[in-house]
């Protein structure tokens, strides 16, 4: 009985094996990362969209202050620094920090507004969280908008008798119907969370 010599193994099989290893290796690492990645994001999505909605605690606190019986219509005149209320609407302010105008100047929050999370309840925002307001009045200049003597944003105004037209039209730059004469504010809030999150709103009141 004659046998049949046994080839010499050469290993290709062996080394063929580790490559594919370690491709399925680097893949699988690739995809944890990837499942991790994609975690963190809606996590921070989740915590930016949290803080837009605490926003709503400092237009409250903003209106709130405004209402106020010691808020007089004298005193929204002029500035009140003390109480992040300015009684101009701030052209030359940048109120997020990332305009890249020369000509504007960055607004200092840390300094102006007060801090909402030392408010009590109704504006306490959840705990995490912090919330300052500034008030800036759409007017050109200080003054009583009543009396024109500052150029200011309107809510409306007093009905012209000149004004042509049927039905209650009115000709440009005036009202059919009278109101009383009401200046514009707004309210930007920013909103400090977790993760270092942060956002801004803004809202008009009148």
């Amino acid at each position: 009985m004659n046998r049949v010599p046994h080839r010499r193994q050469q290993g290709v099989v062996l080394f063929i094996s580790l490559i594919i290893l370690v491709a399925m290796t680097l893949a699988g690492i690739a995809l944890m990362r990837s499942v991790d990645t994609g975690t963190i994001i809606a996590g921070n999505l989740a915590f930016r969209q949290n803080t837009t909605y605490v926003g709503d605690i400092g237009v409250e606190a903003a209106r709130a202050w405004l209402t106020l019986p010691t808020t007089t219509y004298t005193m929204l005149q002029n500035d009140v620094v003390g109480s992040a209320y300015y009684a101009t609407w701030g052209a030359a302010t940048d109120l997020l920090g990332n305009d890249t105008d020369p000509l504007t100047n960055p607004f200092d929050w840390s300094a102006a507004g007060p801090s909402i999370n030392v408010i009590a309840a109704p504006f306490a925002p959840p705990a995490g969280y912090t919330v300052r307001y500034v008030i800036h009045r759409l007017c050109a200049t200080p003054g009583d908008p009543s009396l024109g003597s500052a150029t200011c944003v309107k809510a409306a105004a007093t009905a012209s008798n000149t004004s042509s037209g049927t039905q209650g039209a009115a000709t440009y730059g005036s009202y059919a119907l009278g109101s009383p004469v009401a200046a514009v504010y707004r309210v930007t809030v920013q909103v400090t969370g977790p993760r270092n999150s942060r956002s801004y709103v803004q809202s008009v009141v009148f």
